[in-house]
């Protein structure tokens, strides 16, 4: 009998690891303190999805920068590969992928993370983890091999989760093209009947537990 894994939840610490990337041994989450991550896995290198997924984060990567924030690629292809891809990409796209890559070619990254799909022999499905400044998960994002992820999503995802750390906030679908608060974030709803009562004077909204407000 197999032992179930046991899977990070939003909001646990990072499993800390010590990984083989094309720049070199890193600490996961060690060396990215004060940083945020975004990991993200791959189905196989030398695959037209990925190469275009490669292409995408590349493309994105000094937006990810200004923002605090790191981008790892991994699957469980070998260092070798991984090198070779790369400079594929590079040689053929004209895009020099700048983000490390890790190789775990023995699968115990991907598999403690619930990387691997059993129905879809030992390739990678495409997960998304992004980790904060202290090392804590935060946001899990996971998408079958038949479908490319949206760039632009995930540097949203990460930007809504700084504003919201910063101001005590919560972000709207969209944000901040939201239909109908447009770029305005929500307060947290009273958690009291007296706070309830104050709070279609103190804020616009729609109701006492849909209040919104503006940070510029």
């Amino acid at each position: 009998m197999t032992t179930p894994l046991s899977l990070p939840l939003l909001g646990d610490k990072f499993p800390a690891m010590e990984v083989k990337t094309t720049h070199g041994m890193k600490k996961l989450p060690g060396d990215y303190e004060g940083k945020w991550v975004v990991l993200f896995s791959h189905p196989a290198d030398y695959t037209p999805v990925c190469t275009t997924e490669f292409v995408a984060f590349q493309k994105r990567f000094d937006e990810f920068r200004k923002i605090n924030c790191e981008l790892i690629g991994l699957s469980i292809d070998q260092i070798f590969s991984h090198i070779k891809w790369v400079d594929w990409i590079k040689d053929n796209l004209d895009v020099d992928i700048e983000f490390p890559v890790v190789a775990d070619d023995r699968g115990h990254v991907a598999e403690s993370l619930g990387m691997l799909h059993p129905g879809k022999g030992s390739n990678t499905v495409r997960a998304v983890f992004v980790i904060d400044p202290k090392g804590n998960l935060r946001l899990m994002l996971y998408y079958p091999q038949e479908v490319g992820r949206n760039m632009d999503e995930i540097l949203r995802a990460v930007k809504a989760l700084q504003v919201s750390d910063a101001n005590g906030v919560a972000m709207p679908a969209g944000w901040p093209n939201n239909e109908l608060i447009g770029d305005r974030v929500i307060v947290p709803p009273a958690q009291d009947h007296a706070t309830a009562k104050k709070r279609s004077a103190e804020y616009d909204g729609f109701d006492w537990w849909f209040c919104h407000k503006s940070l510029g």
